[in-house]
């Protein structure tokens, strides 16, 4: 499938953009998903054109944002064969628009495709839905400071049936959203809470693959530590519940005054993020020992409490690079170094954006120019 030919799009003309100066008067303060563009993409998939021959994918269109037509038996709805990524385009300070690792997106998008029993999207073919899609709404590319253009690639299965088995039709979209800051306090600390009683993933179940059920398996405890002040619930293990996984969306690294990093290991319950690789290099080529290793919920509160742990931060492709300020639960609460955002998160997140919005070098190639 990864060799399947390009196929052509269709581009539908849209009879009402939304006018200039409204577009502008949004993106002053576009928040963070709740804004999108005027178009989408979409690509269609029937496994009985695969049986006859033809390549599975068809249908490819650049057309009007608008509600997707669903049967009521449709798989998705039922079955909840569906999955999707999260990535961003960057405008440069010399007008041009940037990726940052988008074939990495790709892949992971096809690796979760995998675990859902879904079928695959040529790497070539999403990036170029990508291309297709920000060219055409590059206007809506946001100018305040830390905007981008949020990108939402997902597939889902279309088939109308009753039953337990895989589909054998699907629809692959991709939609836009103006975005600045992820959370509303901007750049501070987070207060994160323990889930003692949730889980989000179990070894041998969907943890690693990107797929809706798992952020709606993380409401529940994400609302518990809303109740308790905090912005994001921490997630530990489904076996022994002690081992620290992850946020609700995001990795965690921790930093010792030694000057060594522990992210919890891949170990298929939880995401494989790429910001998360991204880090791993960087905080290597400042000379980091970074061990990939389980780091339990006692041990970040005895490290805390003796100073051996001095940072801890969140990565995601939303937040970037947040730090993490307190860490709250049933058991009570312990603070991370100060409370405040800690050097190496900070020359972290300088990094990594600067590398994002061209104003760093890119050692590591990782940035694909689209214009």
């Amino acid at each position: 499938m990864a060799d399947a030919p390009m196929i052509d799009f269709a581009h539908l003309p849209h009879t009402a953009p939304v006018p200039s100066e409204t577009r502008d008067q949004a993106l002053a303060d576009p928040g963070f998903g709740s804004l999108f563009t005027d178009h989408m993409v979409t690509i269609a998939f029937d496994a009985d054109r695969v049986e006859h021959g033809e390549d599975g994918w068809h249908d490819a269109k650049l057309c009007p944002r608008e509600p997707i037509a669903l049967d009521p038996a449709a798989a998705v709805l039922h079955y909840a064969q569906e999955i999707f990524e999260g990535m961003k385009a960057y405008r440069w300070d010399d007008g041009s628009v940037a990726l940052f690792r988008p074939e990495q997106n790709a892949r992971r998008l096809n690796a979760s495709g995998r675990r859902m029993a879904m079928p695959e999207l040529p790497e070539e073919l999403f990036l170029e839905s990508i291309r297709q899609l920000v060219a055409k709404d590059r206007d809506w590319m946001p100018t305040v400071e830390g905007g981008s253009l949020y990108l939402r690639p997902f597939m889902f299965a279309t088939e109308a049936f009753l039953g337990v088995r895989p589909a054998r039709q699907y629809l692959y979209c991709l939609i836009a959203s103006p975005v600045g800051s992820y959370f509303k306090s901007g750049v501070k600390p987070v207060d994160v809470w323990v889930s003692r009683n949730h889980t989000r993933a179990a070894p041998g179940g969907t943890g690693a693959a990107k797929t809706g059920g798992n952020y709606a398996a993380s409401l529940v405890p994400l609302a518990e530590g809303t109740k308790q002040g905090c912005q994001q619930t921490v997630f530990l293990d489904a076996v022994e519940k002690k081992w620290i996984e992850e946020l609700g969306g995001m990795n965690l690294f921790f930093v010792f005054k030694d000057g060594s990093a522990i992210t919890p290991p891949l170990t298929g319950t939880i995401l494989p993020g790429i910001t998360r690789d991204s880090l791993i290099q960087m905080l290597r080529d400042e000379g980091l020992q970074v061990r990939e290793e389980p780091y339990s919920i006692d041990q970040w509160h005895a490290d805390a409490a003796t100073g051996d742990l001095v940072e801890t931060f969140a990565c995601g492709t939303a937040a970037v690079v947040t730090p993490v300020g307190s860490v709250n639960g049933p058991d009570g609460t312990f603070t991370i170094g100060s409370g405040g955002t800690g050097q190496l998160t900070q020359k972290m997140r300088n990094r990594l954006v600067g590398i994002q919005m061209g104003t760093a070098p890119d050692p590591h190639g990782w940035v694909m120019k689209l214009d």
